[in-house]
């Protein structure tokens, strides 16, 4: 099996060309290999490689740029979607997609389910639909991952933020009311490839079968909460030098914080569906935390 993976850089990216090489021989490609705006070059390099699988782990991620840059962002998250879904069908092709909590409004007091009805208040979150629906419009073999709250050691994320903002200051705001499941790039890459390996091992898809399912960890938090564990547990390790202390960590309302792009209040996302089928059960995001705070801490430290 051969397997085309797109934005090997990112956060998700870089985790799955460990998790995909177990499966095969994995082609993978950045934005100066692939460039998700050239449609020509998009489909040519599909096929050139002839994969039996596509991974598409791109995307155009600055949420509140979006609104200044719509188009850029409908072209990268919701039309090259569907320009890969329309190459994947060519070869019968299985196409794996990741999408977001964005594209719910966040009003509903539950998690969110699969079937729930997506009504996106972004750019970012309008785009992340629009790809979906151009995946589903094609009608090939697709499996799309909804994820919220992306951390990771590589890239940039909220808790990179929290920690160069906790050297800097000594009182920090944060928002208390939006609600979510902190999802660490690695357990996204985890999951892709135990999925990948069952579908192959006796849950072969047919020919137009979609997927979709929610991916992220349990225990949602607000990210006053999660601020204030990055900046506790941080503090334990040697070399990161933090000015800001736990209790200076202010709960503030979002309206007390804006920002170009609205924010979801509710971003929980229900994972059954996805335990369900791969027998699975969606961890704590702490752990992952802690090892990715290590990691920095040993770089901060020279090693």
């Amino acid at each position: 099996m051969s397997i085309l993976l797109l934005g090997k850089d990112g956060q998700v990216g870089w985790q799955l060309q460990r998790s995909l090489a177990p499966h095969g021989e994995t082609i993978a490609c950045g934005r100066f290999e692939c460039d998700l705006t050239d449609f020509d070059h998009l489909r040519s390099v599909v096929r050139r490689t002839k994969p039996s699988v596509i991974v598409n782990a791109a995307a155009y991620t600055a949420v509140d740029r979006a609104e200044a840059e719509p188009e850029l962002a409908m072209r990268i998250n919701g039309e090259a979607p569907g320009v890969l879904a329309e190459e994947a069908i060519r070869l019968d092709a299985l196409l794996i997609h990741y999408s977001t909590d964005y594209v719910f409004d966040g009003d509903k007091a539950e998690p969110y389910l699969e079937s729930d009805m997506a009504m996106p208040q972004s750019v970012y979150g309008r785009s992340k639909l629009a790809g979906e629906e151009a995946i589903r419009a094609v009608a090939g073999k697709s499996v799309i991952f909804r994820t919220s709250w992306v951390f990771g050691a590589r890239g940039e994320n909220f808790v990179k933020t929290i920690l160069r903002l906790a050297r800097e200051k000594e009182t920090l705001n944060v928002v208390a009311d939006q609600i979510g499941s902190p999802t660490p790039a690695a357990l996204i890459a985890t999951v892709t490839g135990v999925a990948l390996a069952m579908l192959r091992q006796g849950r072969a898809m047919k020919r137009e079968e979609q997927r979709l399912y929610h991916l992220c960890c349990g225990r949602p938090v607000s990210w006053h909460e999660f601020a204030t564990t990055i900046v506790t547990l941080a503090r334990a390790l040697p070399g990161f030098d933090l000015r800001l202390t736990p209790g200076a960590i202010r709960a503030i309302p979002s309206r007390d914080y804006p920002t170009a792009a609205a924010r979801p209040l509710n971003s929980r996302l229900d994972c059954t569906r996805l335990e369900h089928d791969f027998g699975l059960r969606m961890p704590d995001w702490q752990p992952y935390l802690v090892r990715m705070l290590q990691l920095l801490s040993l770089k901060q430290n020279g090693y």
